[in-house]
């Protein structure tokens, strides 16, 4: 009995021992501490959610230090208006605006004795593009001469005969006949002098025949070299000059959206080489019949394009705009995120600060999404990384 007594009475001590050091390491339960004040808010790390309004972070907002490893990942632009396409993109092409471009051939045969200019030289009106060794201007230059001689011949024939004319020397038939040769003496000279200003305009009587640019532009094209024979019936032109701040944009329109297209609309062109950019065209053809290989209808714009920048035969994307001009915020698909049947975007408040926003879109195509509702323009919304912040909210909500 007294064996059994003193180990109750270890036992006891024990749990005393036990209990008083829980009682040292576990935090007090009331609203204060031994002095009466206020407990301290635990400091939330970076990366965690907000459990309540009464947080520093609002709900559904992921929160980074500055210098934390995931910035890195995350890319934040302002968000800006654009205006609402009226469908899916559609393919074109740019062409030269034939309206100012000009093919240039020779209108004689001859050998190429110098090239003025090169592909891509800018030129002016009147510029000098090749030379040309060529014996048919050296005998239009001596038709012309034996023309004027011929026609000043028959001029003094007349005067005479009109003088024997009129003593009763020569009957008047002679002087109709001489009246007929220097009519057509002058006929002739006519023709020889038009053909010679046809060959070199405003030159006088050249040695050589000049090719000459009709319009300022660039030199698109040259399909000559130096001692090449030229020919008037050449099939491919020697020279193209075109003005290249204006391009046509030829659209290949399918004809089930025949009905959503009208001359004067405008369009937002979009290159590869330029992705990030749109250049405003305006609709100006419509093709009167559909293609019946590919069952569409060439529907050609205009562009302007002063910096150059846009050149003939590239690959575009056209988007048909509508009349009314209404816009959204326009944001690329990344940064949308998708639960359900809704769309979500992060915006940034302040640094390192993000909150996830639910969305209503107004219009989506390949590329873009156009917000209607839930972002304004000139928030910073994050475009790269919005599904690396979805998923550090998703971990932490857990």
């Amino acid at each position: 009995m007294k064996l059994m007594r003193a180990v109750r009475w270890l036992l006891a001590l024990v749990l005393v021992a036990v209990g008083y050091g829980l009682a040292l390491l576990l935090p007090p339960t009331g609203g204060g501490g031994a002095d009466g004040a206020p407990a301290e808010r635990p400091v939330l790390r970076p990366g965690t959610v907000a459990s309540g309004g009464a947080d520093p972070v609002a709900p559904d907002t992921v929160h980074f230090d500055p210098g934390a490893a995931q910035l890195a990942s995350i890319r934040v632009e302002p968000a800006s208006l654009a205006p609402v396409p009226l469908g899916e993109p559609l393919h074109a092409r740019l062409a030269y605006d034939e309206n100012r471009t000009v093919r240039l051939g020779v209108p004689i045969a001859g050998r190429v004795t110098q090239l003025s200019r090169q592909p891509g030289d800018t030129v002016r009106a009147g510029a000098a593009l090749l030379t040309l060794d060529a014996p048919e201007l050296a005998a239009a230059v001596a038709d012309r001469h034996k023309a004027s001689a011929e026609e000043q011949r028959r001029r003094l024939a007349l005067e005479r005969a009109q003088r024997l004319v009129d003593v009763g020397v020569l009957p008047r038939r002679e002087l109709e006949a001489a009246q007929a040769e220097a009519d057509t003496a002058r006929a002739e000279l006519r023709r020889a002098e038009r053909r010679l200003g046809n060959l070199s305009p405003g030159e006088g009587e050249p040695a050589e025949f000049v090719l000459r640019s009709p319009i300022d532009g660039v030199v698109a094209e040259r399909r000559v070299n130096p001692g090449a024979e030229a020919r008037p019936d050449a099939a491919d032109p020697l020279f193209v000059i075109t003005d290249a701040t204006h391009l046509w944009v030829i659209i290949d329109l399918p004809e089930r959206e025949l009905a959503l297209v009208r001359p004067g609309q405008r369009a937002l062109v979009r290159a590869d080489a330029w992705p990030n950019e749109r250049f405003l065209a305006t609709i100006e053809r419509i093709a009167a019949t559909v293609d019946p290989a590919t069952r569409r209808v060439q529907v050609r714009a205009a562009l302007e394009n002063p910096e150059c920048r846009l050149k003939p035969e590239m690959y575009v994307q056209v988007t048909l705009l509508p009349d009314q001009g209404q816009r959204a915020v326009r944001l690329p698909n990344a940064a949308l995120v998708t639960q359900g049947l809704y769309s979500y975007v992060f915006v940034e408040g302040p640094p390192g600060f993000f909150r996830r926003r639910k969305v209503v879109l107004g219009a989506q195509d390949r590329t873009h999404a156009f917000v209607s509702e839930g972002v304004e323009a000139g928030e910073f919304v994050v475009t790269t990384g919005a599904l690396l912040l979805n998923s550090e909210l998703a971990t932490l909500v857990k």
